[in-house]
């Protein structure tokens, strides 16, 4: 039977409170033999002298030639047959049996060599007050039982809520949210006893907060050297300008001119670093939006609209997402290059070698291609921080019969 523990206490709880319970259930059964056992040995200890003693008497009377008392005979009724064959053999013995509908204790010994001289005792109290005994040891063991489930899995559970917590700070941070803490009180107040959750807390905090330095170290760092080639970028490209025509000049102005993207890239990366871009939404109809991406790109791209839709969307993100899409599929992919809208959903495929196996599994990296690809990883890298900022879903996958696809699903109106 499972514990009706909270929605946040998950597989360890449940062990935790099973094996409380285990241990509870052992212990309690160990408590309640040797308490049984104790009070059976003296209860029937007690009874043996009793029934003993009197056999003592009516052997003696039995010697005397008396009279026996009452509750002693020889050989009769009721007397146990192993107690009697012991008793015909030379030795005394007792032994508990049941005698006219009523628990009994006999004593038996030798008569006169083929006879047993027995006496019998009422046992019907000590059985009571052994039964009542069993029956208190059982209730009391339950009893404990169930408070010492309820008291463990009261604690296992506030240590399990407070991993629960650590595990969704983890999460946030691993999601991006650099300025996720768990703020364990523990590590707070020295004078408390820093237990395991506790540590594992401050490690986690004490991470979250170095590699946020990092990270803003770097991206400021991105930003300051964007922000310094721009201008000597902006006086080369003008200088570029003013060279006679010729090879050599159209090979000094496309480098300047991949240079400037470059730059303005690393610019647009790290201000995507930061999370703090904001949209300015305006209604859209995707399908409109698309054939001018086209049409910007200036390449011999396929529109398809299988159905169009109407969303409330940032249109310069939108355009900048869709533009880096359709320009990556003409630069890495070969045609046809499709763009299909269908619904809130847009597609671009392209019928190249399709995405690398890192790219589909763990998503755009900066600065990473592979098969001597040109360039240098920042156009799908906008695209998906350009997505997350628009609320969309970007994927990329690869076609069955050849080709990478990327889907962008955006929110309806």
């Amino acid at each position: 039977m499972r514990l009706a523990l909270p929605r946040w206490a998950g597989a360890l709880a449940v062990k935790a409170a099973a094996f409380i319970t285990v241990m509870s259930c052992a212990l309690a059964a160990l408590l309640g033999v040797l308490v049984h056992v104790s009070v059976t040995n003296q209860t029937v200890g007690r009874a043996r002298e009793l029934a003993l003693s009197r056999l003592d008497d009516a052997t003696a009377a039995y010697e005397a030639g008396d009279a026996l008392l009452p509750g002693a005979g020889l050989d009769p009724e009721g007397l146990p047959a192993r107690l009697r064959t012991l008793a015909v053999a030379g030795s005394r013995g007792t032994m508990v049996s049941s005698h006219l509908g009523r628990p009994t204790m006999w004593a038996a010994g030798p008569a006169d060599g083929h006879r047993a001289l027995a006496v019998e005792v009422d046992y019907s109290q000590q059985a009571r007050t052994i039964a009542g005994l069993d029956r208190s040891i059982l209730w009391s063991s339950a009893l404990a039982i169930g408070a010492t489930v309820l008291v463990g899995a009261f604690a296992v559970t506030r240590v399990t809520r407070r991993l629960n917590g650590t595990a969704r700070v983890a999460r946030r941070i691993s999601a991006g949210d650099l300025d996720a803490r768990v703020n364990d009180p523990r590590t707070k107040d020295r004078t408390r006893p820093q237990d395991e959750v506790a540590v594992v807390a401050a490690a986690l905090d004490s991470m979250a907060s170095s590699l946020q330095g990092k990270l803003l170290s770097e991206q400021r760092f991105t930003a300051d050297v964007a922000h310094e080639l721009r201008t000597p970028l902006t006086g080369l490209h003008a200088a570029a300008e003013l060279l006679p025509p010729g090879r050599p000049t159209e090979l000094v102005r496309d480098r300047v001119a991949a240079l400037r993207t470059l730059t303005e890239d690393l610019l647009e990366i790290s201000r995507l670093d930061t999370r703090r871009e904001r949209r300015e939404l305006d209604f859209e109809e995707l399908g409109a939006l698309a054939g001018r991406v086209v049409r910007a790109s200036a390449t011999d791209t396929e529109v398809r609209i299988v159905r169009d839709a109407r969303v409330e969307t940032d249109r310069r993100r939108l355009e900048r997402v869709l533009g880096n899409l359709v320009a990556n599929a003409h630069k890495h992919g070969r045609a046809p290059v499709v763009l299909t809208v269908d619904g809130p959903v847009v597609t671009v495929r392209d019928h190249g070698d399709g995405y690398p196996d890192y790219l589909v599994a763990h998503g755009p990296q900066r600065f990473r291609t592979e098969g001597g690809a040109k360039g240098h990883g920042l156009g799908l890298t906008i695209a998906a921080g350009q997505a997350e900022v628009l609320g969309a879903r970007l994927t990329f996958g690869n076609a069955a019969d050849g080709g990478a696809v990327a889907t962008l699903a955006l929110p309806e109106e």
